[in-house]
C-alpha cells in the first residue's frame, strides 16, 4: 500500500494544486516580521506551551505526560452548533469553551479521585462514565461523546502493552521527532489522519504531531533531553489557526469559499475545501518559518534554526484565541471529525 506523503510534503501538494485557499506573500512577511519582533521572547520557549496548557498538572511530575496522552487522544471537534450552545466546564472558578474545557474536565476529574491518566481505567471506562467525566456546565454535552470514548480506550488499551506508560510507548519511536509520529500513527488508528487529494495520498497527521510536540514541551521545561529532529513537525492543521492566518493576511479564501463558510455549511472529513484549509495552512507557516529564519540570519548575523513551526503553531493559536473578537468575522470551517 502507498504510504501517504508526510505533512509538510502534503502541505506543499495541497497548495500548488489549491482552487480556493491561497497563500499570499506580502502576508507572509508581515507575520514572519511580527514574530521577528517576538524572537527571544517565551512566545518562542517551550515554555509556551504552559500558555496553551494552563491546567495541566505540574512539570515536576509524570502526571503531566500521561494528561497529556489523555488530553490529545480526544482533542477533537469542539466547536458548536450555535454559538448560543457552548459545552462549557467550570472549574476551580473559572468557566472553560472549546478545547480548554476538556483540559478543565480531565483535571477537575483527577481532582474528584478519577483516574483518568491511568491506562488501565482508559482502557475500561465505560461511555457512560467517560461521559461523567467530561459533563458540561451548561445544557449543551460535549460533542462526539462515543467517538471519544472509542479513542480513549483504544488509547488505553495500547499504552497496557507498554507498562501503562506513555513515556515508555514514546520510547519506541526512538527519540526522533519523525519516527515518533510514524510510531502514534502505526499504533493508534484514531490518530490516523489521512486523505486523498489530486490523486496522492496525503497526511496531517495533526494529533499525532501535537503529542509529539506537547511530549516535547513537558520534558524542555524540565530539562529533560531535547528530542531530535523536531523540525519534522508542522503546525497542528485545525480550524482555529486558519482563521489566524486569514485575519493576518497570510492566507485568502476565494469568495466562493468564504461564501460557503458564512453560510455554515458542514464540510466533511476529506472534502476539497477542507482539505485545502489544512494543507494550505501547513505550508503557509512552512512559508513564515522560512522568510523568519532568513530575517534572523540577515539582521542578527547569525542563523536560528531553533524556531520551529510547532512553535510558531503554540504562539498562533492563543493568538487566535485571544483575539477571537478581532477576528469574528472571519468564519471557521466545520468539520465533524475525530482528528482535530
Amino acid at each position: 500500500m502507498e504510504a501517504p506523503l508526510p505533512p509538510r510534503e502534503s502541505g506543499q501538494w495541497v497548495s500548488e494544486h489549491s482552487r480556493d485557499v491561497y497563500i499570499e506573500d506580502a502576508g507572509v512577511r508581515r507575520v514572519a516580521e511580527m514574530l521577528y519582533a517576538l524572537r527571544g521572547t517565551e512566545a518562542f520557549t517551550p515554555q509556551g506551551w504552559k500558555k496553551m496548557n494552563p491546567l495541566a498538572p505540574s512539570f515536576d511530575t509524570d502526571l503531566a505526560i500521561n494528561w497529556v496522552f489523555v488530553v490529545d487522544t480526544m482533542n477533537f471537534s469542539f466547536w458548536p452548533d450555535r454559538e448560543d450552545q457552548q459545552c462549557a466546564v467550570t472549574h476551580r472558578g473559572k468557566t472553560y469553551s472549546g478545547y480548554m474545557a476538556l483540559c478543565a474536565a480531565v483535571t477537575r476529574a483527577m481532582d474528584e479521585g478519577v483516574p483518568i491518566t491511568d491506562a488501565a481505567y482508559m482502557a475500561s471506562v465505560s461511555e457512560e462514565e467517560l461521559g461523567r467525566v467530561l459533563r458540561s456546565d451548561t445544557p449543551t454535552p460535549m460533542p462526539m461523546l462515543a467517538e471519544r470514548h472509542r479513542a480513549l480506550t483504544e488509547g488505553g488499551t495500547v499504552l497496557l502493552r507498554y507498562g501503562g506508560s506513555l513515556r515508555q510507548f514514546l520510547s519506541h519511536g526512538q527519540g526522533d521527532a519523525r519516527r515518533l509520529v510514524q510510531h502514534i500513527v502505526d499504533n493508534l488508528p484514531s490518530y490516523r489522519d489521512e486523505a486523498t487529494f489530486q490523486g496522492k495520498k496525503i497526511a496531517f497527521y495533526k494529533r499525532a504531531q501535537i503529542l509529539v510536540a506537547d511530549f516535547w514541551g513537558i520534558m524542555e521545561a524540565r530539562g529533560e533531553a531535547s528530542i531530535p529532529n523536531l523540525d519534522y513537525l508542522t503546525m497542528f492543521a485545525d480550524y482555529r489557526v486558519p482563521q489566524a492566518l486569514v485575519h493576518l493576511g497570510a492566507l485568502r479564501y476565494s469568495d466562493s469559499l468564504m461564501s460557503t463558510l458564512k453560510q455554515g455549511e458542514l464540510l466533511a472529513s476529506g472534502d476539497r475545501r477542507e482539505v485545502e484549509i489544512r494543507g494550505c495552512s501547513i505550508w503557509c507557516v512552512e512559508r513564515i518559518k522560512t522568510v523568519l529564519w532568513s530575517l534572523i540570519e540577515q539582521r542578527d548575523g547569525q542563523p536560528n534554526r531553533e524556531i520551529n513551526s510547532a512553535l510558531i503553531d503554540f504562539y498562533l493559536w492563543p493568538y487566535a484565541k485571544e483575539h477571537s473578537q478581532d477576528m469574528a468575522h472571519i468564519p471557521i470551517h466545520h468539520t465533524r471529525c475525530i482528528y482535530y
